[in-house]
């Protein structure tokens, strides 16, 4: 069989980035024989290293290598102490994570919340509140919405007085398309979507509902019910065993993917895909960590790799069509936490298995778990 290539953008970014991307390269040249492919793994300034380099945040060298590469592996950007130094349009989130989004059509954002069980003491739940297992799936449309609208500014009104305006927009074809893919998803899982909207106040809600109950039609095999967000945000720390797919606009979905992330037992535990359109198997993507840039800890060997690796698995499965290596990564991270190895966001000095570990070792351990 020959070997398969792929060419990689590996966007490191800003604070623990550099630091998490290192391990998720590591896991792929693990990966690069066992299941007979080649990564092509080029590295580029993004985030305030592109600012620092090239004077803005998506550098034109950048972009260039993302749109000749095949998906891109993004780290995270922003730094706190630092953006409020330079004008809102200039920050890394908006332009270079929102204008990514943009420039390749990423529209639906996957991220899988699962709870795996030696680390239940870092969810926030109790025991009987985790009954029934955590194994959610986000499913958030993320070119649309509060964040793309338009009109979007801040105006003088009278004197002193501000007006701020974000325009919620969404068409149908919008909504159908994000819909299709949070049934193929749940067909895949659990088969059962959940559709979070605010039908009771927003028109955007009564579109959202009325377009995806039809689209529901279509997929006869599924289960599908509407919940108001603010209800699934508390159904979510009561019973967070009762979602498999959750169906979310942007907004939304933004937040309560962030709040699941919780139920993981950390923002170091998440990974997130997002892709565009695609043929077959495979599809461009952008993948990346939930959680932040940590500045807190950059530097000190001190962060969750996980998320990152776990981002890279989703790569191989929706980019590469790589099923079998994906799942070979996702066991070695099971393999990794189960043998009682923790960074210090999951770890529990009254965990007698438990074994503080780093960032460098948690990589290498995960590395060195992968088998064909």
């Amino acid at each position: 069989m020959p070997i398969q290539t792929f060419k990689i953008a590996a966007l490191a970014g800003d604070g623990i980035g550099p630091e998490v991307m290192r391990q998720a390269i590591l896991v792929l040249r693990a990966i690069e024989k066992p299941f007979n492919a080649s990564f092509a793994i080029s590295e580029a300034p993004v985030g305030w290293a592109g600012i620092d380099a090239a004077g803005k945040a998506l550098p034109d060298s950048t972009l260039a290598l993302c749109k000749s590469s095949d998906a891109i592996l993004f780290g995270s950007v922003g730094l706190p102490d630092r953006d409020p130094t330079i004008p809102k349009e200039e920050r890394p989130e908006r332009a270079a994570l929102l204008r990514i989004r943009k420039e390749f059509g990423l529209y639906a954002n996957l991220r899988p919340v699962k709870l795996h069980a030696p680390l239940a003491h870092a969810c926030p739940l109790n025991a009987d509140r985790q009954a029934g297992g955590i194994d959610v799936l986000v499913v958030r449309e993320l070119t649309g919405g509060m964040y793309f609208g338009q009109p979007k500014k801040t105006e003088l009104v009278s004197e002193g007085v501000h007006r701020a305006i974000d325009t919620m927009v969404y068409t149908t074809p919008e909504i159908e398309r994000i819909a299709h893919v949070a049934f193929k998803a749940a067909r895949l899982r659990r088969k059962r979507v959940t559709s979070i909207d605010k039908a009771n106040v927003l028109e955007n809600g009564v579109l959202w509902r009325e377009v995806v109950t039809r689209v529901g039609k279509s997929y006869g095999d599924v289960a599908l019910e509407h919940m108001f967000v603010d209800n699934a945000a508390m159904q979510l720390m009561l019973r967070p065993s009762q979602f498999d797919v959750m169906l979310c606009e942007n907004m939304f979905g933004d937040i309560l993917s962030d709040e699941a992330a919780a139920l993981a037992g950390s923002l170091g535990m998440l990974p997130s895909a997002s892709l565009g359109a695609g043929s077959g198997e495979r599809v461009f993507g952008f993948y990346e960590p939930a959680g932040g840039t940590a500045p807190d800890i950059a530097g000190k060997n001190l962060a969750n790799p996980i998320a990152q690796i776990l981002s890279a698995a989703m790569m191989l499965r929706f980019s590469f069509g790589m099923e079998a290596a994906a799942s070979a990564v996702e066991k070695a991270v099971a393999t990794a936490i189960h043998s009682g190895l923790r960074t210090g966001d999951i770890y529990s000095a009254t965990d007698p298995a438990a074994k503080r570990t780093t960032t460098t070792e948690m990589g290498a351990t995960i590395a060195a778990a992968i088998t064909a």
